[in-house]
């Protein structure tokens, strides 16, 4: 389906995760015990509650009434990796990047397609990366737009507080307007709407709105973003460890790459 995405930019960065245990189950005591017997608390006993911004196809999106996705499924099997439930809870991606949805307790893990920072990480402890991203411009198919210089005088949307926020206010004419949304949803209805001009964004997420054939993708950008899964900044060191060594358990026995081949394995 995403033809435009090569493989190995989302398995390059996960093939340098640590393997600090052995093995990918573990045991799950009154808050859970990661791999290797180091403990961690849990927002709630017996489940891994991951906190994402929903919807951002095709990283988290709801389905029949479930939640999937590439993060989803990783964040599944990762759960069940620990031999606890998974519980999700849909937050607005700017309170879960800056650390504040993570420093309340109102979740273990932020899983939405979130770069790693060093912004970020002043406030946010991330987990191994384990998807590489570029950021894209995404025009009606008809429009004149072929580059950032071709938006002068013009608008362009973005999301609130996400790094394709940034690069537009970083590269974009002077007197083009960057409107943020709070949400992918808010986004692209603005663009079907004719309030924006383009979406400036992940190029996975860009690339799904390009299936009808109504929009394209006019210009892809190198930014060597990667994604990674965040966690509280203090006392969640055990937790982090206990993931990285699910993550590197999912590359090895090829659970990652079937994930990964039913998101963007190109069609």
């Amino acid at each position: 389906m995403f033809s435009k995405i090569s493989k190995s930019l989302a398995v390059i960065a996960i093939g340098t995760l640590a393997l600090t245990a052995c093995g990918g189950g573990s045991e799950s005591e009154e808050g859970g015990e990661a791999a290797g017997g180091s403990e961690f608390d849990l927002v709630s006993p017996g489940a891994l509650t991951v906190c994402s911004d929903i919807p951002y196809e095709p990283f988290e999106y709801e389905e029949n009434g479930e939640y999937v996705g590439f993060d989803m499924d990783l964040m599944k099997e990762i759960a069940a990796g620990l031999d606890l439930e998974l519980s999700v809870q849909d937050v607005g991606f700017d309170g879960l990047q800056s650390g504040a949805v993570l420093a309340a307790g109102q979740c273990d893990v932020g899983a939405s397609a979130m770069t790693i920072t060093p912004d970020r990480e002043e406030n946010l402890t991330f987990a191994d990366p384990y998807y590489d991203s570029l950021q894209s411009l995404l025009v009606p198919a008809d429009s004149d737009v072929a580059t950032l210089e071709d938006l002068a005088g013009k608008s362009v949307g973005v999301q609130q507080g996400t790094t394709g926020e940034q690069y537009a206010r970083d590269n974009v004419p002077a007197d083009t307007e960057v409107v943020a949304f709070p949400s992918d949803a808010e986004l692209y209805a603005a663009l079907q709407a004719g309030n924006v001009a383009a979406i400036l964004q992940d190029l996975p997420v860009n690339l799904n709105h390009t299936q009808e054939g109504e929009y394209t993708i006019a210009a892809e950008f190198e930014t060597d973003e990667q994604y990674g899964f965040a966690f509280p900044k203090e006392g969640s060191e055990a937790l982090v460890e206990a993931v990285n060594t699910e993550l590197a358990e999912l590359r090895d026995n090829g659970t990652y790459d079937e994930i990964y081949n039913t998101y963007f394995e190109e069609q």
